[in-house]
């Protein structure tokens, strides 16, 4: 049993996939209800291969493991009363359809008050209300409007801003959302009733900026893009190098030790290759403990020793080595060199699943927690396109007879 086993969820919209599969795979029986079409996501690569399918999306699989599948036209009164009998016997409703698609089929919020213990959570780019209500994003505008582009980019200025890929503004709000109807959740357990959230794509990415934020209010200096690091308003050591081995390592910092613990070790093992030049100074271990706007200069000439002695070794050698001194660095390495880390196989970080269209299994990514005695997990593949109509739908009492002809008249 995982942690939130016995809570029944409705999921409908296309912006509230992560935060469905986030609750799923913790054990909330996640109802994913789509248009007799198919979710958006459906239709995003890549496929199953390469051939487009609606039932052999690896980005819709990915996004609604554990979860359950149904149509309904919400277009039909018939589905209109078939969704509002649905949402009477769940605990939580994830809505990301927009401010108002839902009510204007009388199938809301309000619609469903009668069900005082339910927590419906309301996920639109801007929220339920607000000059910016009606209006539509992408996941690029999204992001450019909520600020982290701004601050992810490249040294070289006359590059443009640029945004993380894989719809990362869907990803932080459903993070946000799932935190936010946990918080519901746990209140309406001592309290008994439920409530709406309203929640804003575009106010949860702009509170993921960073040191953005802070840096203008407290400062008013704006923070600067710079290549594979973090932005900030000076211009900060670079962090990428190449080995002698043609692979990238990270030093985060500009390799500067965040601790005497690490900083002599590395000075000694620097010695071992002749590397260390006049690092052994007194004055360069200032550099660990005062703040990085200043002594520029000493910091400056650290991180440029460090970087010409990583350069000489293999990536293996500098990541390994230096993890052990506790030094945050590591190797630059391509998605899939994952797969076979010693580290994530004794977290048991990756499961095996299925695919539909692909024989044989695929690894999927578990979530990045763990409890001792409700495990959360991947319970099954991502339903095909109204796999669960009949299984869920004679729940309502529906015979076979009835579903067929629901389907025929477009409203599954």
């Amino acid at each position: 049993m995982g942690p939130l086993d016995g809570l029944r969820a409705l999921e409908i919209g296309d912006g509230g996939e992560v935060t469905g599969k986030l609750l799923a795979d913790a054990g909330v029986d996640m109802i994913r209800v789509e248009p007799p079409s198919g979710a958006r996501s459906r239709q995003t690569g890549p496929f199953v291969g390469d051939i487009p399918d609606i039932n052999t999306s690896l980005h819709y699989h990915y996004l609604n493991t554990s979860k359950r599948g149904i149509t309904l036209n919400l277009d039909e009164p018939r589905a209109q009363e078939l969704w509002r009998n649905l949402v009477n016997g769940v605990d939580l409703v994830i809505d990301s359809t927009g401010p108002d698609h839902l009510d204007q089929r009388k199938s809301g919020y309000q619609a469903c008050s009668d069900h005082q213990e339910l927590v419906w959570c309301s996920i639109t780019p801007f929220g339920r209300t607000g000059p910016f209500r009606d209006w539509k994003v992408t996941d690029i505008v999204s992001m450019a409007l909520g600020g982290p582009p701004m601050s992810s980019g490249y040294d070289d200025h006359e590059l443009p801003p640029i945004r993380s890929d894989g719809e990362h503004s869907f990803a932080i709000a459903g993070v946000y959302a799932a935190s936010a109807i946990l918080a519901a959740l746990w209140q309406r357990g001592s309290e008994g009733v439920g409530q709406l959230i309203d929640l804003s794509m575009h106010e949860c990415i702009s509170a993921t900026t960073e040191g953005a934020f802070a840096n203008w209010e407290y400062l008013q200096s704006i923070v600067q893009r710079q290549t594979g690091r973090h932005a900030s308003v000076d211009l900060s050591a670079p962090t990428q190098h190449q080995c002698a081995d043609g692979r990238y390592v990270l030093l985060l910092g500009g390799g500067i030790p965040r601790s005497r613990a690490s900083w002599e070790p590395l000075l000694e093992w620097m010695d071992e290759h002749d590397a260390a030049d006049d690092l052994h100074d007194p004055k360069y271990i200032d550099v660990i403990y005062t703040d990085p706007r200043s002594h520029a200069q000493e910091r400056d000439h650290v991180a440029d020793t460090v970087a010409r002695f990583a350069r000489k070794l293999t990536s293996e050698e500098v990541y390994r080595r230096g993890q052990s001194m506790r030094l945050p660095w590591g190797i630059v390495r391509r998605p899939e060199e994952n797969l076979d880390d010693p580290h994530w196989s004794d977290r048991n970080f990756f499961v095996d699943g299925n695919v539909h269209g692909h024989e044989g299994v695929v690894r999927y990514p578990r979530a990045p927690y763990r409890f001792t005695s409700s495990p959360v997990g991947m319970r099954s593949r991502a339903p095909l396109l109204g796999e669960h109509n009949t299984e869920i739908f004679s729940e309502l009492g529906l015979q076979s007879d009835e579903l067929t002809e629901l389907a025929i008249t477009g409203v599954l």
